[in-house]
């Protein structure tokens, strides 16, 4: 049979090119989507096709010979099953997350790219883990109820602009930015860990066992047990979601989604704040990797090296920014921090020992 993609965006491109890798006898003869809307004709080198107009050249005996991978967040793919049938595509299969997680954890192993944590040996040193789900009373209910492992934390973030109260940990306690939500998202949470939970004096003993981290409401590490006993005895720095891929590059990735004011506010407070690292950026935008989500799991004294290196950045372009953060809420410095978690521990990957772990899709 001949094989198809469902996708064409980061998630649908790490699976093909997984495929590509792992599965070379496999041809993948396109990438199809519903509509091209902002999507590029090409992908990974073959095309991208609307669905209707594909189904029109091909013959009812072809369409019952084609496999359609469905490589998209699973939110959509039952709606895609159904475009799918009335077009006369029958076989098709569903690569939900912990698939992909999986598939791309055998490409990063075999190509010795972005260490997978769970090729690490297993442990015997039980680590110290506090991870924050960040939620808004404005999430719609999940499909379905997952229970969360017992070191995930409920923290509800936005909690300055509501009475409504969801979590027993709310991002308006103590200091924090709670108020800038609609433009931080989640990172109003990182905030309020990094002030309340990571700002102890020095480090103590066993601080080294000791692993703090953030997801999302609708996007949790997928760690196991023996994933959690891997930390402290391989000395894992920071556990990290795989990076999805983008053409030609993540700088053009964050045109989607960044206005070119904010682009230019975020260099200007990037070289005043941290110019090594500003140096260092037209390296890491010209490479295809983006770790995206703002989800982490780190050592207590990583993640708080990194909040101390990011917030002042964010706070900065801020105060650049026209018109400036305080006038809006458009998500803009949630989209900032996913491009600047790739170029801190992308510059630091030789000074930190970083692992990575698919991120589950909640729905």
């Amino acid at each position: 049979m001949q094989l198809v993609i469902y996708g064409a965006q980061g998630y649908a491109l790490g699976a093909y090119e997984a495929l590509k890798s792992l599965y070379p006898k496999r041809a993948v003869k396109c990438f199809l989507v519903t509509e091209m809307g902002g999507n590029a004709p090409m992908l990974g080198g073959i095309p991208v096709r609307e669905i209707a107009s594909y189904s029109e050249g091909v013959s009812a005996e072809e369409r019952d010979n084609t496999e359609v991978l469905i490589a998209t967040p699973e939110n959509v793919q039952a709606e895609i099953e159904e475009t799918l049938e009335s077009h006369g595509f029958r076989h098709h299969v569903r690569l939900d997350s912990e698939r992909w997680s999986e598939l791309v954890k055998l490409y990063h192993a075999r190509l010795g790219w972005f260490l997978p944590l769970p090729t690490l040996p297993v442990g015997c040193s039980t680590p110290f883990v506090r991870m924050y789900m960040a939620k808004s009373h404005k999430d719609r209910p999940l499909r379905q109820d997952m229970k969360l492992p017992d070191y995930i934390f409920p923290l509800q973030v936005g909690a300055a602009g509501t009475d409504t109260r969801i979590a027993g940990l709310t991002d308006d306690m103590g200091d924090n930015i709670s108020e800038r939500n609609g433009n931080y998202s989640e990172l109003t949470g990182l905030y309020l860990i990094w002030k309340s939970k990571l700002m102890s004096e020095g480090v103590s003993d066993g601080d080294d066992g000791q692993y703090y981290g953030l997801v999302q409401y609708r996007r949790v590490l997928g760690l196991s047990d023996d994933d959690l006993l891997r930390l402290v005895d391989n000395d894992v720095d920071a556990v990290l979601p795989y990076p999805l891929p983008y053409e030609p590059n993540i700088h053009a990735h964050h045109e989607r989604y960044l206005k070119e004011a904010d682009w230019r506010a975020l260099l200007t407070a990037l070289k005043e704040i941290q110019p090594e690292y500003f140096d260092a950026f037209p390296k890491i935008l010209e490479q295809k990797y983006l770790y995206n989500y703002n989800v982490i799991l780190a050592r207590k004294r990583v993640l708080r090296e990194y909040c101390e290196w990011l917030f002042p950045i964010l706070l900065r372009t801020e105060e650049l920014s026209e018109p400036k953060g305080s006038d809006r809420s458009d998500r803009y410095i949630g989209y900032i921090g996913e491009t600047l978690e790739t170029l801190y521990f992308m510059k630091n990957a030789d000074r930190l020992n970083e692992a990575h772990v698919g991120c589950k899709l909640l729905v």
